[in-house]
């Protein structure tokens, strides 16, 4: 579907899936992101903005968007696809509301969802069935608190936190088996300059976690969902998704439907599950933003921001698929790392790649993102790695700030 002159653009604060998910529609974006993001080349992008770092630089950022939306003739659609630019767009929507269009939960909703520790006293308090947690206080030289929590337990993070990624490398949290170990990881932990939370861990691989994926209109209503699950991340533990699929989970969509509407939750949202041994699901988090599964969604069937940009620039809605299609979506850089830490064979991955519908950053209609984004990125760094050894930047998703990250 071309887009047709005069339609207004989708500002894509995130990636090159995101921008895809949009121009399987026909819709035209205009991109933030990191300088050399793969998504700034894709046939999609009308425009691109100046990389403004999305933690440090906040005002800076909101006058930056507002001086690009005024050269526009209509009003922007906001697509906030990480944390920090999910933060921006709530916290000054009065002022971006000047000349954008955006699908948001309350804005007290989503400061208790992204902060992990109100989270889960929001989860208390609304009765969703989260693991058991609490926040730890580290105080720098102190011996470790004592725990009520049982082992094996994780601990992350409340909010973004830097030194993280020193003491976790690329993972979102760590794993800790019993007294001994939460010993010996305390010191390091210690030193960390915010809060962390301490939760029970639900047993079994990444892939046992099922998301519930959504879209809920102004009016409270539904207007499109569908259900997936990961198959692999890179770590392979608490790591970042390299290969995700859409399939059908109808215990997952009745769970993540009950959650919504206790939440009263509107907009664009993902609800993270862990399912346990006893097959019975555990709720992890909530994302209230765009995110990378809105690519493969929008070929099965389910296209999330274009239900949103429809409803914000009063167009028709697109078809819903009844039934989503089972679509496998693959970061084929990354997960070849994550199948080979897998023991999965290279004749076995290369027959699942063969299989997959959604390829990060590739589509034959538009190639440059992944051959001159990723693929050439890729081996350039790699290159200057050889040649000045621990000077190469980061291979994977980056969060805002250029600490490792992702939007899944």
């Amino acid at each position: 579907m071309a887009q047709r002159d005069g339609d207004q653009l989708a500002l894509v604060m995130g990636d090159v899936d995101m921008v895809r998910a949009l121009g399987v529609a026909g819709i035209s974006s205009a991109f933030f992101g990191f300088d050399d993001d793969a998504g700034r080349l894709s046939r999609h992008v009308r425009a691109s903005l100046p990389w403004i770092d999305q933690w440090e630089r906040q005002d800076e950022l909101v006058e930056a968007l507002l001086a690009f939306a005024r050269t526009q003739p209509d009003p922007l659609v906001l697509c906030p696809q990480t944390d920090a630019t999910l933060l921006v767009a709530s916290r000054y929507r009065e002022r971006l509301a000047e000349r954008f269009r955006f699908a948001l939960a309350d804005a007290e909703l989503i400061e208790q969802l992204v902060d992990k520790g109100r989270f889960q006293a929001l989860a208390a308090e609304r009765g969703l069935p989260v693991p058991p947690a609490q926040r730890l206080r580290p105080v720098a030289g102190g011996p470790p608190p004592a725990l009520e929590v049982p082992f094996p337990l994780v601990i992350k993070p409340l909010t973004r936190t830097p030194g993280w990624a020193g003491l976790a490398g690329s993972s979102k949290a760590l794993h800790v088996l019993d007294d001994e170990d939460f010993a010996t990881v305390w010191p390091e932990l210690s030193e960390l300059p915010t809060e962390l939370l301490a939760q029970q861990l639900i047993a079994g691989p990444e892939s046992r976690i099922e998301s519930f994926h959504v879209y809920v209109d102004e009016s409270g209503a539904i207007a499109g969902a569908f259900t997936g699950r990961k198959i692999r991340t890179f770590p392979l533990d608490y790591g970042h998704s390299t290969a995700v699929e859409i399939v059908a989970l109808p215990d997952v969509a009745q769970l993540g439907r009950d959650v919504v509407g206790r939440l009263g939750l509107k907009g664009v949202a993902k609800l993270d599950f862990k399912r346990d041994d006893g097959g019975r699901l555990h709720l992890l988090e909530i994302n209230p933003r765009f995110n990378l599964w809105h690519y493969p969604g929008a070929i099965a069937g389910v296209n999330l921001p274009a239900l949103v940009y429809a409803d914000l620039t009063g167009r028709g809605r697109p078809p819903v698929a009844a039934q989503p299609r089972r679509i496998a979506w693959v970061d084929p850089l990354q997960d070849m790392r994550a199948a080979h830490a897998s023991g999965v064979s290279p004749l076995a991955w290369l027959r699942f790649l063969a299989g997959c519908r959604a390829i990060c950053g590739l589509a034959w209609a538009d190639p440059a993102p992944f051959l001159r984004g990723k693929l050439w990125g890729a081996i350039s760094r790699r290159a200057v790695s050889r040649v000045r050894p621990g000077r190469a930047g980061p291979i994977g998703p980056r969060e805002p700030g250029g600490a490792p990250g992702s939007s899944a």
